[in-house]
């Protein structure tokens, strides 16, 4: 049988709604595929022009700062203001609430959402204080990742919690926080695509020298080492994170290397500007079991976790063993901004890789897993790497993304370039017995990209499956470009208004390093290498 399906927001607005593609300088496609940045209407100025208009009216009219709102960033401001009220409302409400009652399932999915009641209060402050659009959108979009998840857990875990006393439905923060995208985004200057090329060392411009050269050399000179047989500072990742939050202020790179061995752990970081070193992928290897099966989220069943902004990992194998049976298992989960991965593998089966928000960047690594195995709401691309489907259950079909962009202004999406899909070991001798697809819509407003990456025979000649019916089949946006191997053939491609053959040069290069992550400015930074453009 089908593995259970993750949770389907019905909260996105509609279509008829306002807030798609809305602003003085939007983002867009027509028939032929994406069309860039064009002009509009001009920017939001009052809450009738916004997605949810009755929301935004009963929080800003009454607000004794109304009269900010003749101006573009004093409106952008007090409806930011607004649901940054709302959400620490919720918080406290959150942290005051007595659990005892609540069954082991519901206190589980509590936490998540305590945890991320106080994720999306630190992202609203910050796209406040932020004078980039960008980097404000994607903390709002950040946040309303959260308030979806928190609400998944519950479903999830089959849990009897009534969803309508959640704090994030209770206080309208989902539609405040679609309001604030929507605003924020029709304020975007267009962009003019800055400096993007590639340095001579093949790294972006974003990644530091520094870091550049971390990432390049065989030596390592660590803060902290953590070794298995004692000969490190410590033998355990977690024990090192520990003390590396106490020793470093999170301003400046630090650098924790991990000799080769198994380390059974379950790691959750927020440390600033982390960077993990091991000693090559299936050297060393972090690994752990959770699952919902056992009564974990998926949210809290990660392996291996990642809050803290310019996080780097090289040389690392990340995995959940807990096998297609116990559904969804995450092997790693990163909410890291700025972050990036090379030469590391991830490796589970339903749900391997939670490329949970904002934006990421994936370099020469090998994904593991059957269905849904990388998805998320990040922005994210994924380049030269080698993805590899496992044998799922009887009965199952296999998927490799699961995108899940709920607002039709987030600026998400999963983009696969110069990368291979082909069969694991354990798939490959009976890949005929079982459909794989390149992905399906987890929400409303899905977002996926395969360019120039070599698909192999076992992807399935509709390429795409639906989640359930005709969902999100016109609001959601799949696209191939270039693609190679067997199954790239494109003739037989579902006929969904949102799916497109992409033909145009640049309508594809829209989904590359250097303009859907803006990666020129931050990947030379971490050293990962990078192509740019197409």
């Amino acid at each position: 049988m089908e593995a259970p399906a993750k949770v389907v927001n019905a909260g996105s607005p509609s279509d008829e709604e306002k807030g798609v593609g809305i602003g003085e300088e939007r983002e867009g496609w027509d028939d032929g595929g994406w069309v860039g940045r064009v002009a509009t209407s001009n920017p939001i100025l009052s809450c009738s022009e916004t997605p949810y208009p009755h929301v935004c009216s009963s929080v800003i009219s009454t607000s004794p700062l109304a009269a900010q709102t003749k101006t573009q960033s004093g409106f952008r401001n007090l409806a930011l203001q607004a649901a940054m009220d709302r959400a620490a409302r919720a918080l406290e409400l959150v942290s005051a609430m007595d659990v005892s009652s609540l069954d082991g399932l519901a206190k589980a999915a509590w936490a998540d959402c305590l945890e991320l009641c106080q994720d999306t209060i630190g992202k609203l402050n910050s796209s406040m204080s932020s004078p980039s659009y960008d980097d404000s959108q994607t903390r709002l979009s950040a946040a309303r990742a959260n308030h979806q998840t928190c609400r998944n857990g519950f479903i999830e875990l089959g849990s009897s919690f009534p969803l309508d006393s959640l704090p994030f439905t209770s206080y309208n923060i989902s539609e405040l926080l679609s309001n604030s995208l929507a605003i924020n985004k029709a304020m975007a200057p267009a962009k003019s695509g800055g400096n993007r090329r590639l340095l001579s060392d093949g790294f972006p411009n974003w990644l530091s020298a520094a870091d550049r050269k971390l990432l390049q050399s065989s030596s390592i000179n660590a803060d902290l080492v953590v070794a298995k047989d004692g000969s490190g500072d410590y033998d355990t990742i977690s024990a090192a994170i520990a003390a590396a939050t106490k020793q470093s202020s999170g301003t400046s790179r630090f650098v924790i290397h991990v000799k080769a061995g198994v380390y059974n752990e379950n790691v959750g970081t927020s440390m600033r500007n982390l960077m993990i070193v091991g000693d090559g992928i299936d050297a060393t290897v972090v690994t752990g079991s959770k699952n919902v099966q056992d009564g974990s989220t998926t949210f809290s069943s990660a392996t291996f976790a990642v809050t803290g902004n310019g996080f780097i990992a090289r040389g690392m194998t990340f995995q959940n063993t807990a096998g297609p049976q116990k559904n969804q298992a995450v092997a790693f989960r990163s909410s890291s901004d700025l972050s990036a991965y090379y030469q590391c593998s991830f490796e589970g089966y339903q749900d391997t890789l939670y490329v949970y928000s904002q934006r990421q960047f994936y370099r020469d690594c090998n994904i593991y897993g059957t269905v849904d195995f990388i998805f998320g709401d990040a922005a994210v691309v994924f380049q030269n790497c080698d993805i590899y489907v496992r044998k799922p259950m009887s009965g199952q079909k296999n998927t490799v993304t699961a995108q899940g962009r709920t607002d039709p202004n987030d600026n998400t999406g999963i983009s696969i370039h110069d990368s291979t899909v082909t069969a694991a070991s354990d798939l490959k001798p009976v890949q005929g017995s079982f459909q794989t697809y390149l992905g399906r819509p987890w929400q409303k407003y899905s977002r996926t990209v395969y360019m120039k990456t070599s698909l192999d025979s076992l992807i399935d000649p509709a390429g795409w499956l639906e989640w359930n019916g005709d969902f999100a089949l016109s609001t959601l946006y799949y696209g191939e470009y270039m693609n190679t191997g067997a199954g790239a053939d494109t003739s037989r491609r579902v006929n969904w208004p949102g799916y497109h053959v992409i033909t145009s040069a640049a309508v594809a290069s829209q989904f590359t390093v250097g303009n859907f992550l803006s990666g020129g400015s931050w990947i030379p930074a971490t050293g990962v290498p990078y192509t740019s453009g197409l």
